[in-house]
């Protein structure tokens, strides 16, 4: 066992595509019920737009889509998770939030290299529960450096305005 890791963690388990994934708590900063989101010029397909949270303006994208899963219409379970993504924070939108999980280390397997590609690049491992599986996500990876500092820009622009 690695040294400062705890033994367990807790996880927020969302629904994309009828799969259960999990992102650790401590990224996520609240979940909200879908609202109306601005669309924004010239940004990444994944990007939805943008929103207004209590004065800040909140890049939103799509999880299905930058997953590369066909894109869904809300409906009353989709949410929007706001998560911090290094330096900004940023809104993903979900077909649902189901369960807040505490999970065991031992209970994660890292992904097996056969399904390891850029597709995957995003997962921090896959947690085994009695008879499920929940792909863990590791949300610094969800964006890659480039996408990261197109958005941070955008914000930025958004910021001024």
């Amino acid at each position: 066992m690695e040294q400062g890791k705890l033994l367990e963690f807790k996880i927020v388990v969302l629904r994309l595509a009828g799969e259960s994934f999990g992102v650790e708590i401590t990224s996520v900063r609240e979940i909200g019920v879908m609202q109306e989101i601005t669309p924004v010029p010239k940004t990444p397909p994944f990007v939805e737009g943008i929103i207004n949270l209590r004065g800040s303006v909140i890049p939103i994208i799509d999880l299905r889509a930058r997953l590369d899963l066909p894109r869904k219409v809300p409906d009353k379970d989709t949410r929007i998770i706001i998560a911090e993504m290094e330096r900004f924070t940023v809104g993903m939108v979900v077909d649902a939030v189901t369960e807040v999980l505490t999970i065991n280390r031992e209970m994660v397997e890292e992904p097996s290299p056969v399904i390891a590609n850029m597709d995957t690049a995003f997962m921090a491992g896959v947690a085994k529960l009695d008879q499920r599986l929940i792909i863990l996500l590791d949300l610094e990876r969800v964006l890659d450096l480039s996408e990261k500092r197109a958005l941070g820009e955008v914000c930025a622009e958004l910021a001024q305005v």
